[in-house]
């Protein structure tokens, strides 16, 4: 049962809300949407209000309580490196609106969650990585030689992922240094021949770490939901991020000599059975809990997902073409990661949709049209941008069509003022 609102002083409480919507801002990849949520809810719980005016690293927050009114900004830069901490806060939350602990405690409380000490070893994040994608590679081309250079490509992207860590801003071109490497290796070490499809194709799967189909599609999302400015600003980082890949290849066609008629992504026919390329995303999906530093208890949720959203994609094209089993995938994974995050104690809904909506994979074909239209295949470049376009718009819609067809949970727990 929900504590009753009780009186709050304004200082404690706006400090308190503050701290939380900048640690809520940090592991906003999913959208912005649910932080203004949340923290309305949580000053309702103390006897006040609350207001947010959101951007995609910012806000700002204006509480009410006691008769004062207090207003801050806040920074933060969204980051999904660290998903145990997302399931911390879930229940953290829940905790605050099911007891009402005074604001002290609370604000105790939130600084454990943040201060929450990695479970996952670096060399555990550095191996989650090149089994992340490993697990990826057949998707991409489903041959043994594309699983065998994802495996060479990404065991130097996750050293220098984890080295940069620590390294604030080195982490910031951290996409742009790994596509140079992998390029540099592809193109001056491995010189795939004709027979193992097109470079880009062997370099993908060992940049899929950086690629940025979820900010993508999150974006997409926010502009659709009426969230303009949180949308737009992260349409325009995930833009950046995925020139940086693009900007980082090229580098490596330079440095390498390599025409860039090259860039010209042809696959490989197959020669991986049905079953291996099945089991390929379970790996994917142990890359990704030790990646992301998700908590091992959630692992058959994460699977679950996963192996839906694959599914029914699946079903879905084969049924109805690739841009209706998308939709159809989309909106249910939408709609079973919304129904599974209800329940007191499960996952978010973050951290249960994220491996589905990677299987969707769509990054990878915006950095696929560039590279095209880079190597003068301009008719294929231009179709695999429209298919990036649509893509997209796809998945979003699908996400927002998914939520639509559930109650909104939500306002249940956190009723409009």
């Amino acid at each position: 049962m929900t504590a009753p609102p009780t009186e709050a002083d304004p200082d404690a409480l706006h400090a308190f809300l503050r701290e939380l919507t900048r640690f809520m801002l940090e592991s906003s990849g999913e959208g912005a949407e649910g932080v203004d949520r949340v923290v309305r809810g949580l000053a309702r719980t103390y006897g006040g209000r609350a207001e947010t005016v959101l951007v995609a690293d910012g806000a700002v927050l204006s509480v009410t309580a006691g008769g004062r009114t207090l207003t801050s900004t806040v920074r933060a830069f969204p980051d999904l490196a660290r998903l145990d901490r997302v399931v911390a806060l879930k229940e953290f939350v829940e905790r605050v609106r099911e007891t009402g602990p005074p604001l002290s405690e609370a604000a105790a409380g939130l600084r454990r969650v943040e201060d929450l000490p990695s479970s996952v070893p670096r060399w555990a994040r550095a191996a989650g990585i090149v089994l992340f994608s490993v697990g990826f590679a057949p998707a991409v081309q489903p041959t043994w030689y594309e699983v065998g250079t994802t495996a060479l490509l990404a065991t130097p992207v996750a050293v220098l992922t984890v080295l940069a860590e620590r390294r604030p801003r080195l982490s910031r071109v951290l996409p742009l240094l790994a596509a140079v490497l992998v390029s540099l290796v592809t193109l001056g070490l491995l010189r795939p021949g004709d027979g193992h499809g097109g470079p880009v194709l062997i370099m993908l799967p060992a940049l899929f770490f950086f690629v940025p189909g979820d900010l993508l599609s999150a974006a997409t999302a926010e502009l659709v939901g009426g969230f303009l400015s949180t949308g737009a600003v992260r349409l325009v980082y995930a833009v950046v991020l995925l020139l940086q890949l693009y900007v980082g290849v090229l580098v490596g066609v330079a440095v390498t000599g390599t025409p860039t008629d090259a860039l010209f992504d042809t696959a490989q026919d197959t020669d991986l059975s049905r079953w291996v390329i099945v089991g390929s995303w379970a790996v994917f999906t142990v890359g990704l809990m030790a990646a992301f530093e998700v908590p091992w208890r959630i692992a058959g949720w994460v699977a679950g997902l996963v192996y839906l959203s694959l599914g029914v994609q699946a079903a879905g094209t084969a049924l109805v073409g690739e841009v209706a089993g998308t939709f159809v995938a989309a909106m249910a994974l939408a709609v079973a990661a919304d129904l599974l995050a209800r329940p007191a104690g499960r996952p978010p809904r973050l951290v249960l949709f994220l491996g589905g909506f990677f299987t969707l994979t769509v990054g990878s074909l915006g950095l696929r049209a560039l590279t095209s239209l880079e190597g003068g295949h301009v008719l294929h470049g231009f179709r695999d941008l429209m298919d990036f376009v649509t893509i997209v718009t796809t998945i979003a819609v699908g996400l927002l069509a998914g939520a639509a067809l559930v109650p909104a949970h939500g306002e249940k727990e956190f009723p409009p003022d």
